[in-house]
């Protein structure tokens, strides 16, 4: 079976690709996830944060937005004690503050980041070098993202956001889980 370049290094890699990278995903909450696991993910390897994803699950009261935007500083110094997660002040407080900013997001998270999916399916990618690292939706999202007081969300980070969560379908042609 043919897979994407990238997905096949490491079993996480291939369950990941094979059951959920470019599957759509809607949801406040799991699009929070999906958020936070991506800003956590800048400067390290995806497979990383993969395989400390149970960790981060649990230390981050399963993503719920409503549950994150309640945390203090206890709760941040917990997290910088957590050696399950990836211990940087910097982002574990901006997870923090973009839950309490998704609570004001008027219509809810998922809706916000869906009205940048591109209105027409974007061309495949032949091979993994055809893969782009930012689009203009991706920039246009981190634009409007950091307006409304999110950080960590630049256009690289929104891009690999819209990959994992299926609003943009970057499977390359010969994989199997092309569209």
């Amino acid at each position: 079976m043919e897979r994407c370049g990238w997905a096949t290094s490491a079993p996480e890699y291939v369950t990941y690709h094979d059951e959920e990278w470019g599957t759509p995903l809607t949801g406040d909450d799991a699009l929070f996830e999906r958020l936070c696991l991506e800003a956590f993910q800048s400067g390290l390897s995806w497979i990383t944060i993969l395989r400390k994803r149970p960790a981060f699950r649990e230390a981050f009261a399963g993503f719920s937005i409503a549950a994150v935007a309640g945390f203090g500083e206890d709760d941040v110094e917990r997290l910088m004690t957590d050696p399950g997660i990836v211990r940087n002040r910097a982002k574990v407080t901006a997870a923090v503050r973009n839950a309490r900013v998704a609570l004001e997001v008027p219509g809810g998270l998922s809706d916000l980041l869906w009205s940048f999916a591109p209105a027409t399916p974007l061309s495949r990618p032949q091979v993994l070098a055809d893969v782009p690292a930012t689009s203009p939706e991706s920039v246009a999202m981190a634009k409007e993202l950091k307006r409304r007081g999110f950080s960590f969300v630049g256009p690289t980070t929104a891009y690999a956001l819209m990959q994992a969560t299926g609003m943009v379908d970057d499977h390359v042609a010969s994989c199997f889980r092309a569209r």
